[in-house]
């Protein structure tokens, strides 16, 4: 089907802004041009892709079908045209990351010093989303990889490149409020407190759930957050018992413990990833290769 580029970009914007208005304003065009572009691409296809209302523009299930394939081509032309207009000294556009807030502060940053350091013209970006979310980005194109908690049942492990941290979630309180530091504590047991944990969009918390399922265990925490910091902060005041890595414990204070459980935490890692049916940019190349491999 001989569909021109140009309908396919229009779609776009329309359908990420949901606003002939506003794609109008983006593409620098008409908004009776967006329309009959719209208009066009739908006679071509033999199928409508939005429903339009005086208040709002929606995709129809065609619609997001195609977006779902058109987003990520847009991505890759976008980056593409970074890394030809773009220079650095590796002579290819930029380093673009997804990766968790807790990642991003507790592993990271080294590495991006080490990069920024190496390859001081090549710009970082890093967008910050869950584990879970991150793999979206991946898929669309969004990113030039993600580092994120695997396991992870939204990921392909085809695209995992290479495991960078092995770790352990864990259980800590206050002593001053729980009197636990001596103790053995099962996990039945810790059903009957008050447990902190990351909310229900994370790995952990998937992890977390199927953990205590697997001992015939219903988990339901007091606090769900998006934030481990929030939750250590909680945990030191008293809140509850918040569940952690491991690694979010290396800079905190004494007023914080480990709880000591008779039933074993698997461990789990950080996993960097790329999409390998998208082009490898030689900067990607160059970050994986500080990376450390466990």
């Amino acid at each position: 089907m001989d569909i021109n580029y140009e309908l396919y970009k229009v779609f776009y914007y329309v359908a990420t802004s949901l606003s002939f208005s506003d794609a109008s304003k983006q593409l620098f065009i008409s908004q009776s041009a967006v329309s009959q572009s719209i208009k066009t691409l739908e006679r071509k296809l033999e199928q409508p892709l939005f429903i339009r209302s005086t208040k709002k523009v929606q995709l129809t299930a065609a619609g997001k079908v195609l977006l779902k394939h058109i987003e990520p081509a847009m991505n890759l032309i976008k980056r593409g045209e970074s890394q030809l207009l773009d220079t650095g000294s590796l002579g290819l556009g930029q380093l673009h990351i997804g990766a968790s807030d807790t990642i991003c502060r507790y592993f990271l940053v080294p590495y991006l010093k080490q990069f920024h350091k190496k390859y001081p013209n090549i710009p970082i970006k890093v967008t910050n989303d869950t584990s879970l979310s991150c793999v979206d980005l991946l898929e669309q194109g969004k990113v030039d990889l993600i580092v994120t908690n695997f396991p992870n049942v939204r990921l392909n492990q085809s695209y995992v490149q290479k495991t960078v941290c092995n770790f352990s979630d864990v259980f800590i309180a206050n002593p001053a409020y729980f009197n636990l530091r001596q103790q053995e504590i099962s996990f039945e047991e810790l059903t009957h407190y008050p447990i902190l944990m990351l909310d229900q969009k994370s790995t952990t918390s998937e992890f977390l759930h199927t953990l205590f399922l697997q001992h015939q265990l219903e988990l339901v925490p007091e606090i769900e957050l998006s934030s481990n910091d929030l939750l250590i902060d909680l945990a030191r005041i008293g809140l509850g018992i918040a569940c952690i890595p491991d690694y979010c414990l290396a800079h905190e204070s004494k007023d914080l413990f480990i709880l000591k459980t008779k039933e074993q935490i698997p461990n789990r890692q950080i996993a960097v990833s790329i999409n390998p049916n998208l082009p490898v940019s030689g900067v990607t190349e160059a970050f994986l290769e500080l990376l450390p491999t466990v």
